[in-house]
């Protein structure tokens, strides 16, 4: 399948990009990077943090290719895109980074779900 393909599937729509955007997109992952490095951050935050530098890599390289994704399954489409366009050498990345973001995504919903301050109680019989 190519791109062409996935935009005529409407997984993808055209975009045309510009230096400045490109720029944008990599001063978040510089940013990102250098954030997920901090030692006083949870190791749920780096992942996160790392996982969005990822993220936005992929997209520049979605974006350079001139198409976006459509909001349903953005995160997965623009992680799946990248061995159509690096080749399918990078298929092992684009799971990888698929898997990723599953963990993200359940970390993210656990997170929601948890009150900010769990507190176990034991109860003891006697």
């Amino acid at each position: 399948m190519s791109l062409e393909q996935w935009a005529k599937n409407g997984w993808l729509r055209s975009h045309k990009t510009s230096r400045r955007e490109i720029a944008n997109l990599l001063a978040i992952v510089d940013r990102d990077l250098k954030d997920a490095e901090k030692g006083d951050i949870s190791a749920d935050w780096k992942f996160g943090i790392a996982y969005n530098a990822a993220l936005k890599l992929c997209t520049i390289l979605l974006h350079a290719s001139g198409y976006r994704p459509e909001k349903s399954l953005a995160h997965y489409r623009t992680l799946q895109a990248l061995p159509l366009i690096l080749g399918d050498r990078r298929k092992d990345d684009a799971n990888y980074l698929d898997v990723c973001r599953t963990k993200r995504n359940t970390a993210d919903m656990i997170m929601q779900v948890l009150p900010p301050r769990m507190t176990l109680k034991s109860s003891s019989t006697s």
